[in-house]
């Protein structure tokens, strides 16, 4: 997670091969990921797939959803020609939606229904991993949480690792096991997605929870912003990258000299749980949580998303 331009698309696209790897080195299961995609083995390609952020740009308008989703299964050979079809109704299915589907356009599906196809396709293969690049931010409010709870579901039949881009921090809350907050092209802080949310926190992700709506009028939220414009990512500032921007440098002496001149080290809070910064992590645990919530509302909220999940699809095959 992280704001606009901070290099999220960027960073999976040079994962799926769609983007040149300008330093570092990405593995996968013995792999090297050092050539785009066009330039990649099939099993690797097939090994990897993505779920991407417009489901519109992703469909072909002339070909039918039927036929969209049997390229995969031939290119990739899942399974016999006789059970292409078979195994296209049997995914259709799978993301909740019926056989009708087959010999529909595009253009006769809503935005919802597209991206249920674009994850269809992207599971096809049986890949064992799967990029979702804020697969949900192009829908409805009233479908997000339905194809969420379908991306975990076929993620848990499959047992298939999926990467997930979002800035709906709520989202990433409830959805994932591990989060990485990234900041201008650098990894600030990674750890269980529960850490992330209560301190200590880098100061980035700190004012990245203040800044997540709460409707519920209950729930007592910090208030932070940051001042200043992003830097640019082709001239990133000296020594830590946020310090321009940083409301928590005075913290440290001599007003936070040390973050323009050095980069900061990384500070292990356990359990996985990393943070870059140069505050040590004594201060960081002092700082007020940002979201006040006991732990029964987030497990209500939890129940709530698989609750509303069930809701839309049984209005779905009422409409149906």
């Amino acid at each position: 997670m992280g704001e606009s331009g901070c290099g999220k698309s960027t960073l999976i696209k040079t994962v799926i091969g769609l983007e040149d790897i300008s330093g570092g080195r990405v593995d996968f299961m013995g792999f090297e990921l050092k050539h785009r995609v066009s330039q990649r083995d099939l099993n690797l390609i097939r090994e990897l797939q993505m779920v991407f952020q417009n489901p519109n740009a992703t469909m072909n308008p002339s070909y039918s959803v039927g036929k969209q989703m049997e390229r995969p299964l031939r290119r990739f050979k899942v399974v016999p020609k006789d059970q292409i079809r078979e195994e296209v109704i049997r995914l259709l299915r799978a993301v909740k939606l019926d056989e009708h589907y087959y010999h529909r356009l595009p253009n006769q599906l809503s935005g919802g229904e597209k991206q249920r196809v674009g994850i269809a396709r992207a599971f096809a293969g049986r890949p064992d991993l799967v990029l979702c690049d804020e697969p949900v931010s192009a829908l409805d409010v009233s479908v997000q949480a339905a194809v969420l709870n379908l991306l975990s579901e076929i993620q848990q039949e499959y047992g298939t690792t999926m990467i997930f881009i979002a800035h709906d921090l709520s989202v990433v809350r409830f959805f994932s096991d591990y989060v990485a907050v990234m900041y201008l092209g650098e990894i600030v802080e990674i750890g269980p997605a529960e850490a992330i949310y209560a301190p200590p926190y880098h100061p980035y992700t700190e004012a990245l929870l203040a800044a997540v709506p709460i409707p519920d009028p209950s729930v007592r939220q910090e208030r932070i912003r940051l001042s200043g414009s992003v830097p640019s990512p082709l001239n990133p500032p000296s020594g830590c990258r946020f310090h321009t921007r940083c409301p928590r440098r005075t913290l440290l002496p001599e007003g936070g000299t040390i973050c323009e001149e050095q980069v900061p080290p990384w500070r292990d809070a356990g359990d996985g749980h990393r943070i870059l910064c140069h505050i040590p992590l004594e201060q960081l645990r002092m700082f007020d949580p940002v979201l006040n919530e006991p732990e029964e509302e987030i497990l209500d909220a939890r129940e709530g998303l698989h609750a509303s999940t069930s809701h839309h699809d049984r209005a779905t095959q009422k409409s149906a």
